[in-house]
């Protein structure tokens, strides 16, 4: 009997995780090169590898500085990395695979089912469509506003290029900048047009992609699904009361709020609060913020964007969903009910599984960094949640990352971008049918 090829016997997982594998290699190759660098020498593989993971991962988090150590050749190879990363690959080939005219195939609606977080393959090529166009619209749009406002500071076709680049950084939830030296955003911490523009990108390209067709479609529809609902109000309510806390804890901190004037405070608040959603920009010093403030930030990167989304953490509506168990738990119902609607039992395993695995990930990834890297645990675990989150936010340790700590983020950026279900199933041998069922037990909780 003949064997299938080895693609056909992969599973829609597995594909996922050799195909980002794969365009992350070809970009650490690309960036290694010395056309790639100001030097003319070439970043080391390592580090190049390095960059290409958090941009693949679209986390954000550098070991060089992306405005001044790449040439432009260097900047649009990383382009590139995002905007696959962001929308993912096997978008991508879609949008190819349209354009020529091409039958997509029952296997590739397979994985662009596993790729968007689908839970069936009805409609997913019309989704795909909107992707694309929704992307696309949006980028084109920021990338004008920006350029608007940076054609008063550079030269038109330099404001033209940077507005670009941060378009496609800030959508995709990357965090790439080209201001240089590590400095994000934080030269326009009080500049209306930068900050509101770089928010609405941030959370657009957050909350994912089912939700922004579900409001698109409202018109028609006069209805948003229940999973949109959860999204939009858990969304809503991270970032102001994100805010709200971030305002409190630092209006009087010199070395981030307390050096500006009242509207600039209340715009750094929001902006770090968005940009916890997993964009990895900054508009003030986040070495300088408080530790309370740190840790609060390390929380908000841990639940990170929303499902089919370009961002990661575990997620708005599995902390929903954790959430409305525990309450659900303290007034002794059996049902978890959001919006009226009563959620399925396998979404609160999922739920929980997934939480589980997040935090024994970055738990252990962080203990063992504090022993292999020479700083303070706080900084190792706010780097770690940042790597898992996708959110590429840094306290300063990532230059400063050993050979195995850089291994050990990449690792971390790849299980956040793909999901660490996604990896589990990608690695698990093929499940074997149950024959029967263990008789119910009962332990003691709490």
């Amino acid at each position: 009997m003949k064997r299938k090829p080895i693609l056909e016997r992969l599973t829609p997982p597995q594909i996922l995780v050799i195909g980002f594998a794969a365009i992350i290699l070809i970009g650490g190759i690309l960036l290694s090169l010395p056309v790639s660098s100001t030097n003319g020498q070439g970043l080391p593989f390592i580090d190049a590898l390095f960059t290409a993971t958090s941009a693949t991962c679209v986390t954000g988090l550098v070991v060089v500085d992306t405005g001044t150590y790449f040439t432009t050749f260097g900047q649009v190879v990383l382009m590139a990395l995002i905007q696959v990363g962001g929308l993912g690959f096997m978008t991508m080939s879609t949008l190819i695979a349209l354009v020529l005219r091409k039958r997509i195939s029952l296997r590739e609606r397979l994985i662009l089912q596993e790729a968007l977080n689908q839970g069936s393959m009805e409609g997913i090529i019309r989704l795909i469509r909107k992707v694309l166009v929704y992307s696309l619209t949006i980028e084109l749009v920021a990338a004008l506003l920006f350029a608007i406002r940076w054609s008063f500071d550079f030269p038109v076709g330099e404001a033209i290029y940077r507005g670009m680049f941060h378009a496609i950084s800030m959508f995709n939830n990357a965090g790439f900048d080209l201001s240089g030296e590590f400095r994000s955003l934080m030269p326009y911490a009080d500049d209306a047009l930068i900050n509101v523009v770089a928010m609405m990108l941030i959370v657009l390209g957050g909350i994912g992609f089912i939700v922004m067709s579900d409001v698109m479609d409202y018109r028609v529809k006069r209805r948003l699904s229940l999973h949109s609902k959860v999204v939009l109000s858990m969304t809503g309510f991270l970032i102001v009361f994100g805010a709200i806390v971030i305002f409190l804890f630092e209006y009087s901190n010199p070395r981030t709020l307390g050096q500006l004037d009242g509207s600039g405070k209340v715009l750094a608040a929001f902006f770090q609060s968005v940009t916890p959603r997993t964009a990895g920009a900054n508009t003030v010093d986040i070495g300088g913020l408080r530790q309370a403030t740190q840790f609060f930030i390390i929380i908000l990167m841990f639940i990170g964007a929303s499902p089919g989304s370009t961002g990661g953490g575990i997620k708005t509506t599995t902390f929903t969903t954790l959430i409305g168990a525990m309450i659900a738990m303290m007034r002794g119902k059996e049902d978890i009910v959001l919006f009226h609607s009563r959620l399925a039992k396998d979404r609160i395993y999922k739920a929980i599984t997934l939480t589980l695995f997040a935090i024994f990930l970055v738990v252990i990834v962080a203990m063992v960094l504090s022993t292999t890297e020479d700083h303070p645990f706080l900084m190792i675990l706010f780097e770690v949640t940042s790597a898992f989150g996708t959110v590429g936010l840094s306290m300063g340790l990532t230059p400063d990352l050993t050979v195995f700590g850089k291994i050990l983020i990449m690792l971390t950026m790849f299980a956040g971008r793909l999901g660490p279900i996604t990896l589990a199933y990608a690695l698990q041998p093929k499940p074997e049918k149950e024959l029967y069922r263990h008789p119910e037990g009962k332990i003691i909780i709490g």
